[in-house]
């Protein structure tokens, strides 16, 4: 029996065909991605939310709601979608 991949979706990213990306391009972005990622202070930011989500006695595991920082620094327990839409196509 093969194993799945975690998330066959990944890396597929439904902008990258509306803008007209080529696959290097996709390619040359993931490699961002993941460097950006990985870098200090990136992973210190996800530590803190993931820090504080875990320790909210109003957060429950599945809630589909996760901590994040509003433009004042503050931070908040909100859905997800809510979440990752605030700053969308404000520029």
């Amino acid at each position: 029996m093969q194993k799945k991949k975690r998330n066959s979706l990944a890396g597929k990213h439904p902008s990258y065909t509306s803008r007209g990306m080529t696959a290097a391009q996709i390619k040359a972005k993931t490699a961002y991605d993941k460097q950006y990622s990985k870098s200090p202070a990136r992973v210190a930011y996800r530590t803190q939310l993931n820090k504080a989500n875990r320790n909210n006695p109003n957060s429950k595991v599945g809630d589909k709601k996760d901590m994040s920082h509003t433009k004042k620094g503050n931070l908040v327990l909100e859905s997800q979608s809510k979440n990752r839409a605030r700053n969308r196509g404000k520029k």
